[in-house]
């Protein structure tokens, strides 16, 4: 057994990878100083797989390592205008060689963005080795803080598309239901998908889902100002019906490109909770539960805002009766695809779904938005916002 493992240890050795030598660059025109440098690092005992270039041009074409090793007196850059350059073109850490003792040229390199610098007639190998190991290794942690740092600013800036895409909804009435929920694509980031619900002065609450067209940072950032735009429509008491009119000269003014468009369905339930205003701009029609549930109407249907046709949004007027839900939804749900097929979940799955859950009790939008993941067969691959109003008299 002994043996065996013995032989086991070695060949795991024998396979093991040897570390990768240390790629570096000497940017230095004198050859005699080039054969010095050479020899200093044997003597550092250093594994290295030196390149050695005479200009800064050559130098700058040739930026693929671990170091460069940077002469100031170079007959095409002196001085710190050639540390300067070098940098500016995407150079890993560098060590400065400088000729001249005594000067503050060595530490004006370093404020520059040099690792270290080193007199010529003051090196010896074990100085140019240390200083080598030590300048890589300082490079390597500050490039992992800067990447800390922009994964902390990224963080920092989906929280605050989440605090402006994914609102807390502003309802006093305790008796009115509401329910919301938002899950991510299958990237993790925030989309252009938004929602809110808010109550007025006069006991009337607006609930609406919208959908900015296209995926990343600048729909996420337009589809936060939309949400944001048309709380302050809403809290400002401006008339339902001119909400989206208003809402779209935002969009125009705002988006990036001009063949960017969002979608829209809103709700105005009045205040005696009896009957709904619904409002669509393109977007799918929200769901009235039951059993089973169905589509609410579709013949006051407008088009999408940004679209540059013509024609308006007209409401539709829902009588409710004394209880009553209803679920609007983006798109997200709709397009999650049944397992590893191509088949498209669509409104006639989705009413599935919603049917399961609402028997089901307990959070309908969590439920609805689990079994469609469900369904999936993991993340969505586009953004999804469902928002939940519901009366019992």
């Amino acid at each position: 057994m002994s043996d065996a493992r013995t032989a086991a240890d070695d060949t795991r050795r024998a396979t093991a990878v040897a570390p990768a030598p240390i790629r570096l660059l000497l940017v230095e025109d004198d050859e005699g100083d080039a054969i010095l440098v050479r020899e200093h690092l044997a003597d550092a005992g250093l594994d290295v797989a030196l390149s050695w270039v005479r200009t800064l041009d050559q130098a700058i074409d040739n930026l693929h390592v671990d170091l460069v090793l940077l002469d100031l007196g170079l007959p095409d850059a002196m001085g710190i205008g050639a540390l300067e350059r070098l940098l500016a073109a995407g150079a890993p850490a560098v060590v400065v060689l400088t000729g001249l003792a005594g000067s503050d040229i060595g530490l004006q390199a370093v404020a520059a963005g040099a690792q270290d610098y080193l007199v010529k007639g003051e090196v010896d190998g074990e100085l140019l080795g240390r200083s080598v190991r030590y300048a890589i290794q300082r490079r390597r942690l500050e490039d992992t803080d800067r990447a800390l740092y922009r994964s902390l600013v990224r963080a920092e800036e989906v929280n605050r598309l989440e605090r402006a895409l994914l609102p807390t909804p502003s309802v006093v009435d305790q008796r009115l239901e509401v329910r919301v929920g938002y899950r991510a694509g299958r990237d993790g980031v925030l989309g252009g998908d938004f929602y809110d619900v808010v109550e007025r002065s006069d006991g009337s609450v607006l609930a609406l889902v919208g959908d900015v067209c296209g995926h990343g940072p600048d729909e996420a950032a337009l589809g936060a100002t939309l949400r944001t735009a048309w709380r302050t429509l809403v809290l400002a008491e401006i008339p339902t019906v001119e909400i989206f009119g208003l809402l779209e000269r935002v969009l125009i003014s705002e988006r990036a490109r001009p063949e960017i468009f969002t979608t829209v369905s809103m709700l105005d339930v009045a205040a005696d909770r009896s009957t709904v205003d619904l409002y669509l701009a393109g977007h799918p029609v929200p769901l009235l539960l039951g059993a089973p549930s169905t589509l609410l109407p579709t013949h006051g249907r407008g088009r999408a805002l940004g679209i540059p046709v013509s024609g308006g949004w007209e409401p539709v007027r829902l009588e409710l009766g004394p209880s009553w839900r209803i679920l609007l939804y983006t798109d997200g749900v709709l397009e999650a695809t049944i397992g590893d097929g191509s088949d498209r979940l669509g409104k006639t799955g989705l009413l599935r779904v919603v049917d399961v859950a609402v028997a089901a009790q307990g959070d309908l939008v969590e439920r609805v938005l689990h079994d469609v993941r469900q369904l999936h067969g993991g993340d969505l691959v586009d953004d999804a916002a469902v928002v939940v109003l519901g009366w019992r008299a």
